[in-house]
Parts: structure tokens; sequence; C-alpha cells
């Protein structure tokens, strides 16, 4: 769905039911501080636990959304699922190791992010046998209920759940699995996006690490460059078509694998 799409989508929406528009807000107001929040306290907490200490003497470590969000990345964030917060200040000079303490603070806000999406992932598939009835189960199929291009997703994230209420045997558990399914859309996604190796994203830092001992990062012109080409990717289109290609991709195997796992394939 583009942005044209998205944001008519929502006014309809606004003026069909002001009140499910606003609980919907809540829910992905929530979902999306609390993904881009504990991405930068994981960097900020190891960079601390390496022996850099400036996130910590700046109150990044703390969990007051005033101190991390950029109002740019959380708008990406909200319309793409996929966006940004203001950098946890690093000195590298202070780390123990500079090449591989580097590593572990860039590693640390994916990390954080993917270990989010995989519990929440399995909290929607635990509570989709409690929510929906087994004959609609087995007639259209638990991957159909969770998936993000599934028709119950859809209308579970869209606030339609209500037209499928007679289908469901805990009716109050659609909220909840709302939640889980936002969140572990937007974790994937920042993790996703954030793994591309191109700077100041994580992935460039892990790139640059293991492949270049990192010695690339104290070129800033090659940062300069390489923002531009972000900026590119991001105007034309480009850059959301290949995160929804990945996202899609993660999302549909680690969901088939706990299908599996669980006997409800």
């Amino acid at each position: 769905m583009n942005i044209l799409s998205r944001l008519q989508s929502w006014g309809n929406w606004l003026t069909r039911d002001p009140v499910g528009f606003l609980v919907y807000l809540l829910y992905l107001a929530v979902a999306v501080l609390s993904t881009l929040i504990l991405h930068e306290v994981a960097h900020g907490y190891v960079a601390y636990r390496c022996g850099d200490p400036t996130a910590r003497m700046l109150g990044r470590l703390s969990l007051d959304p005033r101190k991390h969000l950029d109002p740019i990345g959380t708008v990406f964030m909200v319309l793409f699922g996929f966006g940004w917060a203001k950098p946890v200040p690093v000195n590298p000079r202070n780390f123990r190791n500079r090449v591989r303490d580097d590593l572990l603070v860039s590693l640390a806000g994916v990390t954080v992010n993917f270990t989010l999406f995989l519990l929440s992932l399995a909290l929607a598939v635990g509570i989709n046998g409690l929510l929906w009835k087994p004959e609609l189960i087995s007639a259209v199929g638990s991957r159909e209920l969770i998936s993000s291009d599934g028709a119950a997703f859809a209308y579970l994230v869209s606030g339609q759940g209500s037209q499928l209420t007679e289908y469901m045997r805990v009716p109050w558990l659609q909220y909840v699995q709302r939640f889980l399914m936002l969140f572990f859309s937007l974790n994937l996604g920042l993790g996703v996006f954030n793994l591309l190796p191109i700077p100041p994203l994580d992935g460039w830092h892990v790139l640059d690490d293991v492949v270049f001992g990192g010695r690339l990062s104290l070129n800033p012109q090659i940062h300069q460059i390489a923002r531009y080409g972000l900026m590119i990717l991001a105007l034309t289109g480009m850059l959301t078509t290949l995160l929804s290609t990945l996202t899609g991709a993660i999302e549909s195997g680690v969901l088939n694998l706990f299908l599996l796992m669980t006997g409800r394939v």
C-alpha cells in the first residue's frame, strides 16, 4: 500500500469509526515508541558495557521517548513500517577493542528488534488457536489468519475485527493479537532496514567491521555519498519495495516454521 492509499484508507476509517481509529492510533503509538526506544537503548547499553559511558551520561539509557525520537524517522515508522530514532552517541575511543565492540554495538539494536519480532509472532501464533473457532482455522488455515498478507490480518489491524466476531471463540483476544501483529511487523521492518549495508545504518558498520576491519567508517566521504544514495532509494520507492520483499520473505519463513513446530500448518 502506497502512502496516498494508506492516508485515504485512514481518512475513510476515521469518518466511519472515529473511536476505532483512535484505538488503532493508540496501539500504533505504543508499538512504534517501544520499537524505536528499545532499539536505541540497546545500542547505548551495549556501548556502556563495552567501556563507553557517553550514552549513559547523556541520559540515552532512559525509556523516556523525548530522549530518543526523531520526528521524521517516527513519521516514517508510522507510514512505512521502517524509520529511525536519534542515533545514540558513541565514542569508539572508549571501547576496549574498537572493531569488536563497534560490531557488538551495531548489532545490539537489530538483535533486540529481531528478538521482539520472534517473541510477538510466536505469541500471535499461540493466541490464534484460542481466538478463532476450529472450523474457521480448518477452512482457512492458520497462516492466512496471521500472515500480514492475509485477510484476517488486514481486518484486525484495520480495526474491522468486529465483522469477524461470529468466527471467534474469545473475541477480546482480537485486541491482543492486533497489537502483536503491529508489533512484530514494525520490529521486523526496523530490524531489516537497519541491517542494510548503507551508511549510517547498523548494517554498514557490520559490513565495515567484519570485512574491512573498521577502516571504511573512518572515511567521511563514503558516508556523505551513501547518504544521498539512501535518500534516492527512499524517494523513488525502491527502498520500500526492497524492504517489503525482504520482510515478506522473512515473515513467511518464520511463520511457516512456527506453524510447523506447533502442528498447525
